[in-house]
């Protein structure tokens, strides 16, 4: 599976890691709708620093199709609204 964080990169990690990624979602999507920024900080934080422990960097002349686009660590509610808009699945569709 490769996720991209948008403005840093992509990373390849195992199909195994899919739910792991789903539940640390979770709490992500809830702030969201709940129009939480701290907690939606802390859980996008969260999200992003496992992607990054647990996946092998591509290098950057290598582009790939992602299964998973990621907002950047700076990305605020209002900025990701729109990803859950039509799709109901969060920011890890699974």
């Amino acid at each position: 599976m490769i996720v991209r964080i948008l403005s840093e990169g992509q990373w390849e990690l195992d199909d195994a890691q899919l739910a792991e990624l789903e539940a640390l979602d979770a709490p992500a999507e809830r702030a969201v709708e709940a129009g939480d920024e701290e907690a939606f900080a802390s859980a996008l934080a969260a999200l992003l620093a496992r992607v990054r422990e647990v996946g092998r960097p591509l290098p950057a002349d290598r582009l790939v199709p992602s299964d998973v686009v990621l907002p950047g660590p700076d990305a605020t509610v209002e900025d990701v609204r729109h990803l859950f808009e039509g799709g109901g699945e969060g920011l890890v569709p699974g």
